[in-house]
């Protein structure tokens, strides 16, 4: 398209420009290309006295898709104006290259961020880890574990933690480190890629084409996608010689589902920190992040300046383009939700937490066991 860009011929565009990022005013002062102002797209067009057109004007979104649609507006208009191909991930890939193109330089950041998750964030990241991996008896001697990165923070936090647990720690298991691609266009694998050479993460890509499979689907496509992509991961993992998988599910995630299940499902049930697979024998799957919090980890991912993609899925591209690849969507009404809630009850994602570990089955109406039979509270009254 005549509209793109990537980020080496902006740079190469020796004019005087204008660069604008178009995320939200949060976002942008999270970070951004040097020398960017930021108007929000949703102000956008109060922003249009500024611009000029005697001046190139490269703009910057999210995943680079409400840019161009405003690349289409504005050129029509008499504005010489470009989309950052891959938005802001585009730039920061940018800045990894940069990076990595000076090994000495490239080795102390990564120790720098190496250090964050002992020293800095030692409590709400190591500590919370460990005694995930304690309480619930994730990791045993001898095991193979396939650490699953989507590339995302969660899953790219979860690879650092099993490296320094592997260099602090008994060294008491083995650990392959596996990104399935399951279809990602080049910006999101590209992104995966560098983040973990700049993170010095030895990945092993595999491709499945699930969502080649999942485009066709007219019901549930997220549901038919999770349920391919896990055991795709536990196809591969079995492969390799692995006898568990690790999914990146942290503390935010676990109490979501349980509102979810109770307010959308009409039932009671968490997500587990540990479970044996009912379709791949001698396979389990493990949670170790399951204590730490989301925003943890986004202080972490902040602190070091890292950027990883959000959803890459075919279907929610729009949604990740504006910030977010859960608007609108019941996972979204439930965060709403526990933060409005907590604004009057600071306890209140404790004790939904705690809710299904203190569960007093007198007081239950019914419950099924683990091979699915139906009890009452009238068997035994």
């Amino acid at each position: 398209m005549r509209y793109l860009r990537r980020i080496e011929e902006m740079l190469s565009d020796t004019r005087e420009k204008m660069i604008i990022d178009i995320r939200s005013e949060e976002d942008f002062m999270k970070g951004s290309f040097p020398g960017a102002v930021n108007f929000p797209y949703q102000e956008f067009d109060s922003h249009i006295e500024d611009l000029k057109k005697d001046i190139p004007i490269y703009l910057i979104c999210y995943s680079g898709k409400l840019s161009l649609e405003l690349c289409s507006a504005l050129n029509p208009k008499g504005y010489e104006a470009y989309s950052i191909l891959g938005g802001i991930h585009g730039c920061y890939l940018h800045f990894n290259k940069e990076s990595l193109q000076d090994p000495e330089a490239a080795a102390v950041r990564r120790r720098n961020i190496e250090r964050s998750i002992i020293k800095t964030y030692r409590s709400e990241l190591w500590s919370r880890f460990t005694r995930a991996i304690q309480s619930y008896e994730l990791i045993k001697d001898g095991d193979r574990i396939a650490v699953c990165i989507s590339g995302g923070k969660d899953s790219m936090l979860m690879a650092k933690l099993f490296q320094e647990l592997e260099r602090h720690g008994k060294k008491n298991f083995e650990v392959r480190y596996l990104v399935m691609d399951p279809g990602y266009n080049n910006i999101n694998l590209e992104t995966i890629r560098s983040n973990a050479e700049l993170l010095n993460v030895p990945i092993e890509v595999f491709e499945s084409r699930i969502f080649d499979v999942v485009d066709a689907a007219a019901d549930s496509p997220c549901y038919l996608c999770a349920r391919m992509r896990r055991g795709a991961l536990y196809s591969r993992a079995k492969e390799l010689g692995c006898n568990k998988i690790a999914l990146g599910h942290h503390y935010d995630d676990v109490i979501e589902t349980i509102l979810l299940g109770m307010m959308y499902g009409g039932q009671i049930q968490s997500m587990m920190p540990k479970l044996h697979s009912s379709n791949f024998e001698g396979m389990e799957l493990i949670r170790p992040l399951y204590l730490i919090r989301e925003n943890d980890i986004k202080r972490w991912r902040d602190h070091n300046k890292l950027s990883f993609i959000n959803c890459a899925c075919r279907l929610t591209e729009s949604c990740a383009s504006c910030g977010g690849t859960e608007k609108g969507s019941k996972r979204a009404e439930i965060k709403a939700l526990i933060r409005d809630l907590k604004e009057k009850n600071p306890y209140i994602e404790a004790n939904i937490f705690k809710s299904v570990e203190n569960v007093h089955l007198a007081t239950v109406i019914g419950y099924k066991t683990p091979d699915g039979e139906k009890r009452s509270f009238l068997d035994n009254y």
